[in-house]
């Protein structure tokens, strides 16, 4: 079997609250399972997580609303009074569960209940050890009214951990946005799937460390078009590599770019696709950085041009090169636009019967924004950051942080190909599917990781993964390894983008050779 036929296991799926609404009526209908037993789940769940994560936590304040959230959160407070814990349920003011039809599940919790709930106010937060956040679960759209801001501000300003059951109130479940008026968790236990407000963008910032609990229900059942992945999902199907296996199966990966003052650019994505695993990779950069590249990376083959590249001295190197990756330190100079245009016109290699991938970033994808290719780039990955991502949409890179899961479909469709739309939480869209890649953290906000990552995918392109395996893959990975590099150095800041290097060979240890 081709590494490009290998299927890859199924990570988290990601369902919108509406999805997830069905789901739960279908598992009711279907399974006989009713919503009532989904919520004793949900609330046993949370209390688990709660008692792994903050094990010494003896006064337990839990915050509630009024709608099915907020019976999760009374089904948690049951759970750690019958555990012997301190516990204290506040009520947000003017909300009261009630017995009409659509709340009676939590009505019911609310019955069971083994303390009086009291009326919320910021000073019964101050003997909390950890604060459970059921205010408001993911049907929430759009700003919480005057009261729920106040508790949610009083809560924040608390400094206490805080898990929130199902979504951080105040976020909305469908984009993310509203980060700004949000509770802000330490961790969010999230129930049945994932939902897409969680797991990109600024969201992040409010959602803290992300914990699914499936309860039991298989929500691929609904045929989820996204899924929510780490490395680890990633890993467990890499394929060995054989004993006998040599460079020319490995892939042959060409950068292009290195224009005058960005050489390092081109370095780094050059080296990053040898520490994948690529068997052979040549750069293409300004002839002022040749020399240098060869005395600190001699593995690289390196052709320098002068003043701008000559097509005549490209081609050879585009032909031999089963990847292109173009635009890490390309420049935006008028010559580079025929550049870009000339190696997209190149890639297909009739005589091979073969198309090449092309990659492209930075300033390749600046220039694709200024003139915009008259078909879709079918054999193309372009990973443009949500600047790039707006200059190729012709929109604010507001609006494209606002809904990140409608941009990049609207990427993939405008442009083809595979999308990897970067940030806290990247996004990677085929037009089929869409999956968000856990892991990474802020001391990746530094020069030079873009041209790492085009490196990476480039280099797991090379060696037979389809594109949207490759960049998915090639996310998870650089994303683990800048982790596993703020773990060694003990800090974010300062990380380095060549620091991410010596961790990529543990990330895909799977492809040992086989025994």
């Amino acid at each position: 079997m081709s590494l490009a036929a290998l299927p890859f296991p199924a990570g988290a799926p990601v369902l919108a609250p509406a999805a997830v609404r069905t789901l739960e009526q279908r598992v009711a209908h279907e399974d006989g399972i009713p919503t009532a037993e989904l919520m004793a789940r949900a609330g046993a769940a949370a209390f688990a997580v709660l008692r792994e994560r903050w094990p010494q936590a003896q006064r337990i304040t839990v915050v509630c609303g009024r709608g099915n959230n907020a019976g999760d959160g009374y089904v948690l407070a049951r759970h750690a009074y019958q555990a012997g814990l301190q516990v204290q349920v506040l009520q947000l003011p003017g909300e009261t569960v009630d017995a009409g039809s659509h709340v009676s599940d939590a009505a019911a919790a609310l019955a069971a209940l083994p303390v009086p709930p009291e009326g919320f106010e910021p000073g019964k937060l101050a003997n909390a050890d950890v604060i459970v956040d059921a205010l408001f679960g993911i049907g929430l759209r759009g700003k919480p009214h005057a009261a729920a801001a106040l508790v949610i501000a009083a809560i924040n300003a608390s400094h206490k951990p805080v898990l929130a059951l199902d979504i951080p109130s105040g976020l909305d479940a469908e984009t993310g946005a509203g980060v700004a008026h949000a509770v802000h968790a330490s961790a969010t236990v999230t129930f049945v799937a994932v939902k897409p407000g969680l797991v990109t963008g600024r969201a992040v910032e409010a959602v803290g460390e992300l914990i699914y609990r499936s309860l039991g229900i298989a929500a691929s059942r609904l045929g989820s078009a996204a899924e929510w992945l780490s490395l680890a999902d990633l890993q467990a199907r890499l394929p060995l590599r054989r004993r006998a296996s040599h460079k020319g199966e490995q892939g042959h990966v060409l950068v292009v770019g290195g224009s005058a003052g960005m050489g390092g650019a081109a370095r780094l994505a050059g080296e990053a696709a040898l520490r994948t695993g690529a068997g052979l990779v040549s750069v293409y950069c300004h002839r002022d950085y040749a020399g240098g590249l060869l005395a600190a990376r001699p593995e690289l083959m390196v052709t320098g041009y002068e003043p701008v590249p000559d097509f005549h001295q490209m081609d050879p190197l585009v032909a031999r090169a089963d990847v292109i990756v173009v635009g890490p330190g390309l420049s935006t100079a008028a010559w580079a636009m025929p550049v870009v245009e000339h190696v997209l016109h190149a890639a297909p290699d009739s005589a091979l019967k073969r198309q090449r991938t092309l990659l492209l970033d930075a300033d390749a994808l600046n220039l694709l924004a200024m003139r915009p290719p008259s078909e879709p780039l079918s054999q193309a990955i372009l990973t443009p950051h949500p600047g790039e991502a707006a200059r190729l949409l012709g929109v604010t890179t507001a609006e494209i942080e606002a809904d990140r899961w409608q941009a990049v479909r609207e990427l993939q469709r405008r442009y083809g190909g595979v999308v990897v739309l970067k940030g806290a939480g990247t996004l990677v869209c085929d037009g089929h599917h869409i999956s968000a890649i856990a892991g990474g953290n802020p001391g990746m906000a530094s020069g030079g990781m873009g041209d790492v990552l085009a490196g990476v995918i480039g280099a797991l392109c090379g060696q037979g993964f389809n594109r949207f395996d490759a960049a998915r893959l090639g996310v998870a990975l650089h994303g683990w390894a800048a982790d596993q590099a703020v773990e060694q150095r003990g800090g974010e800041r300062g990380l380095l983008a060549s620091d991410l290097f010596t961790h990529f060979s543990a990330g895909l240890q799977p492809l040992r050779r086989m025994p």
